[in-house]
This record gives C-alpha cells, structure tokens and sequence, in this order.
C-alpha cells in the first residue's frame, strides 16, 4: 500500500492528536490534514478544574500540542477553527467550513473521526440560563474563569456528583466558594459500587458541600439575573452560577448523516482495528462504542488513555499495520479533596446488572507500613469468579496508595490472573512505600481463603438482617465495642474465645466480625475446628459501617487499623500541625513537642481520654501532637484546653484527619465563659417526653431572655425533640430503619410522660396550652433558636440510635463530652431533664 495518501483527521484532543503524530511517524510522504472545530488542538481537558480551582496557575501548561508545534516538527496541515459539515462517503469528500465562513470540499482516501462527546443538557426549563455553564474545551473554563474572576460569586450549583462535577466541586471550595452538589443518584461517583461511594459523600460533606443526593433540578428561574434552581425535594436554591455535569453523549451527528453504523450504547460501532461499517472511515476516542474487557459487552467509556491508544491503532492499520484495539477495562481514578477514588474492572452494580457469577472481599490495610509515619487506611473491594477465581474488577478509596494499588490490579486483570496469582506477587515494598504484605497481596489472601474453604464469607446484607438460626458474634476489645457494634451482637473477643466457647449456641451459625476482617478470620478458623458453623464479615465493622453511611470519623477518615488486626505494632501516626497563621512549620517551632499519639478510629471521648492520659505525662510547656477521625474532636479539644487550662497551639485537618497540638500549662487557669461568670446555663434534654421537652424549652427561652447563654445538650432519647417532621431520604441499615419507624419524629409527635391515654392526655394540655396562650413546643423550638440558644446533637448517640444528621432540624451543632463539660463548669446552671 503506498504512503502517499490524504489523512483527514476530524477532531484534535487525545484521539485525533495521536492519530496524526503516529500517522506522520510512519509515513513521511503522507499528505495529513487535522481539522478542528475549536481554537485549540490538543489540550488538557482532564486538568480544566483544576485551572479554575488555581492548582495549575498557568493557562499555557495546559495545552498540550499548539497547531503551530504540530506544523512545525510533523509538518501537519492543522486547521483550528473550522468545521466539518458533512461527509461525502462515495466520492470520500468532506465538506468544512472556514473561520471565514466559506465552504470548501477535502478529499481524502482515509478519514479518521475524532469529535469527541458533547456535555448533556437535558430538556429542563432553565438550562439555557447564562449563568449555568457546560465543562468540555478551553473555551467553556475561560467563560467560567472569567465570570468568577469578575463577579466574585460566593455560591455555586454542581448538577451531577461525577468526575466533572466532583472536580469542579473541589475547585470552587478551593476558591471558597460555597457548593451545593445536586446528584439524581443515591450516591456520588456513580461508576463504583454504594458502599464504596459512601466515604467520599462523608468526605464531600465534611468540606462544606452541601451534598443533595437521590435530587434532581426540575427547573431553573431567574433571579435578577442569577439562576434559582427548583430541586425535587420542593427547594429553591439561589445560586450565583451552576455547572452542568451530568455526563457526555458521543458527538455522532456526522457519522449518522454520513450513515455508518450506530452501536446500542449510541456510540460509533468500530471493530478492533477501529474501523467503522466503512473501511476507509476510522473513528477513535469518546464517539465511539468499545467492547469491555470483562463483561464483553458494548459500552461507552469516555477515558483519555483508551482514545490515545485507538488514535494509534488507526493510524497503524491505515498504513497497513495490523494493530488491534483489546477492549476497554475501565480504569480510572479521581481526586475528591483529600480522598482519591480509583477503580478497574466491572462493579458489582455492572455484574449483578449482567447476571456475572461473582464473589468479594473488603480489606482495609495501610497504604504503608503501619509503623511508619503518615500510613492511611486504604479500603479495598475485589470482585472475582467464585469458581476460578479470576479477577473481575477492583475499587479502592483512601488518602494515599489507591493509584497504586489500581495499577496493579488493572495490569493483573488485563493478563486473566486469578486470586491466588495476586498472593504470589512481588512488589516494592520499603516503610514508606508499601508494607512487605501489599495490600493486593493482602486481597488475594483474603480471597483465596475463601475459595479454598479455609473460611466461608458473610456480608452487610447476612449481618444487618440475620437470620433467626444465626448469631452475630463481635470478636473485637470491650473497648472497640463501646465505639459501636451491630445490633444484637455478642461479644468476645479473640483472645478470650477459646476459653468461652460454651457460651455459643451449637445449633445456630455464628456470623463473626472485627474491624476489618483478621480477627473475625481467626476466630472462625478457631470455631470451625471445635465443631462450630461460622462465617466471617469480609472488611469487618468498617465496611458495614461503610454501607450503613455512618459519621464522617467512621467513613471517610482514614483509620489506623488495629495492631490486632494487622499483626504489627500501631502505628504512631505523624503530625503537620498548623498554626494561627496557617503554617505547618510555626506550629512546630512554637511547641515542644515530645509525642505523638494517633488516637483515629475512636469515638467520643475516646480522643479526648487519650489526650489527658498524653498530658498527664507531660512536663509544664512540653506539648503533645494528637491525630483523630472523631467529628465531635474538632469541638471538644478546644473546649477541653480552655476548661483544663491548657494551651491549644493548632488545630489543622490532614488530609481527612483533625490534628491538634497541646501544650501542657500547670499555672493557667480556665478561660471564663462569654457570658460572664455564672450567666451560662447548660441543659441536657435526655428525655423526649413532651411535657419534660416543653419544661426544657421553656427554661431555655427564660434564661435566654434574662441574658444567659443557653446550651442545651440532646442525647439519646432527647435527640428525638430535633427531629424533622416529615421522613428524609437517608440509606439505614434495617436495625436503624426499624429504631426510626419506633421512635418519635420530631417536636409535633411527643408522648406525654404520663396519663397520655393514646393521645388525649396530650392533646388536652395541647388545647389548655392554646387557651392560655403558652407557645406550643415548636414554637418554644423556634424562639429558642431566635434567642440564640446553642442546640447540640451528641454524635454517639446519633450513631448508636442510627439517627443521621440530615434528619434533624436546622441550626443544630454536632459535639461530644468534651464540649458539654467545658459549658458545664463556665455556666452557673446545669439541669438534666
């Protein structure tokens, strides 16, 4: 086949861009035209929020390859702004159309499509506001960049949690920007699976997103220019602009005019050397339909590594070179704040949709060697055939490591390796760097196991729903119990089961748990061989606490996970403190400090016994550097410092953590309260008896009025007073599904603590409080928020009675003991009711 023929690529970026270089580098007499419809010809579309969100400064750095560099060194012919109308297939003509504006026909004897996929926008009323912004080329991030440069918005609408969107979330917090993130799903990222999903939600959260998931935009109204978004739940939410990401369709219009075959998924049909129904007609990239690697079905991938690689097998077969495209994988990653997200392979949503066969393991290990400084928790799922153990696919969520990680599995599921391929590996492993047991090895253990029969495996759904023949068993400390368990679960801990198994019952199947799997491992190897039928929770409490989207320092912080469960020592952590300033390095130069304690994976006032227990130690001005994933901690170790006297040198989050450090001081005294000596009043509201929460109410409404600062402190029961109204959609699991279906829902569904006589009683002092004109208790709620009454929720009751945060009232603060006593001792009155 000769060389000397006319390439016309239509459509620059990944796809194109590539087929044009690798085009020139085989043939040096080919004639190549690159024609593209925007200004730029190959840019850095993957690194556009991170532009706006000031990571990448310069603008210039994210063009890739100019047209003049291409002319330059592969004498390309590149043609930016210019259009291609339509294709003549029979004469094998292009008709284009020029910036001038006039209309010229290309000849060409192989034709290369490359135009990318387009950001969709739904029929939805509103949609074409200005101010609600599309994300695809560098035309789209200028108008976006040049808004915000100019009119300084302070809130922002992100319509779709997924690659786009969450980017563009982080790049608006970035500018401190507010966010409210819409997702029609029930979870963000919506390629992995739920349960994986859920940290990252936390972890949106916890940066000052407000995350609305299972919504959707039902229309957007106009604001004096601004765009008001009407949501599903019946808000509306101003916003000063929106971004569209809600995902890409293929940019087929010029295919279909032209007639070549259409896929199912509505991507161009191609086969393996990229060729279309026309064998002079290639198309690579976003536009087209690619096989995948595991389910062999037809999908639509939009990845940028894929259309690299497909530019140049077009390339090569068009010069003859028998080059084939094997299929896509789906491997990606994604940076969500401090988190990354990565995944290869199918999901369990993907192989269930496809009736796939398949198994799965949790493991939570270090991304490095526990003992070593700055080690994350890193969660791992692997999905696998149940028969042969071959890999089917991979997702991981973590702070460091999971790129890693990924790679490895995607490059074991590109060769057809199997489970117990993985435990045989042989990788870097050095403290900083890896752990001599890799976490893939460490998958491939846990899996194997499984097929092997060494252990039989449970999950969420066995454990959060047993059977009335099986028994939960939690195999964790007293200790770790007290942080939280699953409901109805014994508990003996490994070391103490061989001496207490007479305790279980023989003609029940004992479903084991720990915190992330070894010991629950252990203990079943220990039951199965004294006769007992045992099945082990893959990933532990911290995977079902991960189904069941606890708190923030259960999901999304990474845990140091337990010397028990590892068999290594804990890890001391290591600290980055900040300070007033925000610089880590002052921090460290004002404080002496002598240790460092990682106190992450524990409740409230697990951190705050650690660090007295720390302080205790310490000598006057020497200071302690405490790591925690406990949401209450960033509250409580302030007001622990001021009610100790000792003094908070920083308080800083790392890279998911909350890290403080303390110095000891033995002279200082306790900082008095802002009201004044004696003018604080704290109530502990633990009941939620109607009579005793109007008692409360009314109290606090005095003293509010008199000039105190009232704190009321709700827990257990009480936490019942600040509920909603109406039902809010949040994921439970079915032990906590059932506490709320039992318990009142808010202030208007309050029982009487006596002579409630199905309701009489209440709605007699209901109509005598009417009468005399007493306030009704959400009245009394309402006048107290008015006043300035701080209301605060006790986070370790909300998890224990399964109570989330999106359920309670507005204006309610989340805390702990700390936070309480502190209050306590600065106010002159302190009622528990």
């Amino acid at each position: 086949m000769s060389d000397k023929k006319r390439i016309v690529i239509v459509g620059g970026v990944a796809g194109g861009a590539s087929a044009a270089a690798r085009a020139r580098r085989l043939s040096e007499d080919a004639e190549i035209i690159l024609i593209e419809r925007g200004q730029y010809v190959s840019f850095a579309n993957c690194g556009l929020p991170y532009y706006l969100g000031g990571r990448i400064a310069d603008r210039s750095r994210l063009l890739v390859a100019t047209a003049a560099g291409l002319r330059k060194r592969f004498r390309i012919d590149v043609r930016t702004q210019t259009e291609v109308l339509r294709i003549d297939r029979p004469g094998k003509k292009v008709a284009v159309r020029t910036p001038e504006g006039a209309e010229q026909v290309i000849e060409y004897d192989a034709l290369v499509l490359s135009p990318g996929a387009a950001p969709v926008r739904p029929p939805v009323p509103g949609f074409d506001h200005p101010r609600v912004f599309t994300l695809r080329n560098m035309a789209d991030i200028d108008c976006i960049k040049e808004y915000v440069d100019t009119h300084k918005p302070r809130k922002a609408a992100v319509i779709g949690a997924g690659y786009i969107g969450l980017e563009m979330t982080e790049a608006f917090r970035e500018l401190k920007v507010d966010v409210v993130l819409v997702e029609l799903m029930d979870q963000v990222f919506g390629p992995i699976d739920p349960e994986m999903a859920a940290p990252l939600a936390e972890h949106i959260a916890s940066h000052g997103v407000d995350l609305r998931l299972g919504t959707s935009v039902q229309r957007v109204d106009d604001d004096a220019g601004k765009p008001v978004l009407a949501l599903s739940t019946g808000e509306k939410t101003p916003v000063d602009l929106a971004i569209l990401a809600i995902g890409v369709r293929p940019e087929t219009t010029l295919a279909v005019q032209a007639g070549l075959k259409i896929g199912p998924t509505g991507g161009i049909a191609v086969d393996e050397h990229m060729r279309t129904s026309d064998a002079d007609i290639y198309a690579v990239g976003d536009v087209v339909e690619v096989t995948h690697l595991v389910g062999g079905g037809a999908a639509l991938i939009p990845l940028a590594g894929p259309a690299n690689r497909q530019g140049r097998i077009a390339a090569d077969n068009i010069f003859g070179r028998d080059s084939r495209y094997r299929k896509t994988q789906g491997t990606s990653i994604c940076k969500v704040f401090d988190l990354a997200v990565g995944m290869t392979g199918l999901s369990e949503k993907a192989l269930k949709k496809a009736a796939t066969p398949y198994e799965k393991v949790y493991v939570h290990p270090s991304s490095h060697a526990g003992y070593y400084p700055g080690a994350h928790t890193l969660s791992l799922k692997l999905l696998f055939d149940p028969a042969d153990g071959r890999i089917l696919g991979a997702q991981a969520v973590g702070a460091a490591g999971v790129d890693k990680r990924i790679d490895v599995l995607a490059t074991a599921l590109r060769a057809g390796m199997t489970v117990f391929d993985l435990q045989d590996l042989e990788l870097c492993y050095a403290p900083p760097f890896g752990s001599a047991k890799d976490p893939v090895n460490y998958a491939g253990f846990v899996a194997a196991n499984a097929l092997k029969g060494d252990v039989a495996l449970c999950h969420y759904a066995d454990v959060a729903a047993p059977r009335g023949d099986q028994m939960l068993l939690d195999v964790r400390t007293p200790e770790e119990v007290r942080g939280g368990t699953i409901a109805a679960a014994a508990n003996i801990p490994l070391d103490d089961l061989r001496e207490r198994l007479s305790e279980l019952p023989r003609d029940k199947e004992i479903l084991a748990f720990c915190k992330v799997g070894l010991r629950g491992y252990l203990a079943c190897r220990i039951l199965k061989q004294h006769g007992f039928a045992c099945r082990n929770l893959s990933g532990g409490y911290t995977t079902y606490k991960a189904f069941t989207r606890a708190l923030a320092h259960d999901d999304v912080a990474p845990e140091r996970t337990s010397a028990s469960d590892t068999g290594a020592e804990p890890s001391g952590g290591t600290a980055f403190p900040g300070c007033d300033t925000g610089s880590k390095a002052c921090a460290t130069q004002a404080a002496n400090v002598v240790k460092t304690i990682d106190a992450c994976g524990l409740q409230c006032p697990g951190p705050i016994m650690r660090l007295r227990t720390a302080v205790d130690e310490l000598s006057e001005g020497q200071s302690v550097s405490i790591r925690a994933s406990d949401t209450a901690f960033a509250g409580d170790v302030p007001a622990w410092c001021a009610s100790t006297g000792n003094r908070l040198v920083s308080l800083v989050r790392d890279t998911g953590y909350v890290v403080a450090t303390v110095e000891k001081r033995l002279a200082a005294q306790p900082a008095p309260s802002a009201g004044g000596c004696g003018k604080g009043k704290t109530i502990v509201v633990f009941s939620d008896d109607f009579d005793k929460a109007i008692a409360a109410f009314i109290i606090a409404n005095g003293a509010a009025s008199m000039g105190s600062d009232v704190t009321m402190f709700f827990t257990f029961w009480g936490l019942n007073v600040l509920r909603r109204d109406g039902a809010v959609k949040v994921r439970k699991t079915l032990v906590e599904r059932m506490f709320g279906w039992m318990m009142p829902r808010g202030a208007g569904k309050l029982k009487l603590s006596k002579m409630h006589m199905a309701g009489m009683g209440k709605a007699m002092i209901a109509g005598i409080m009417k009468k005399k004109n007493v306030l009704s208790l959400p009245e009394l709620i309402a006048a107290a928020r008015a006043a300035g009454v701080k209301m605060v929720a006790c986070t370790m009751s909300m998890d224990l009675m399964g109570i989330k945060q999106e359920e309670l009232i507005d204006g309610v603060a989340a805390g702990g003991v700390a936070m309480y006593l502190q209050t306590a001792e600065q106010g002159g009155v302190n009622l528990f009711i």
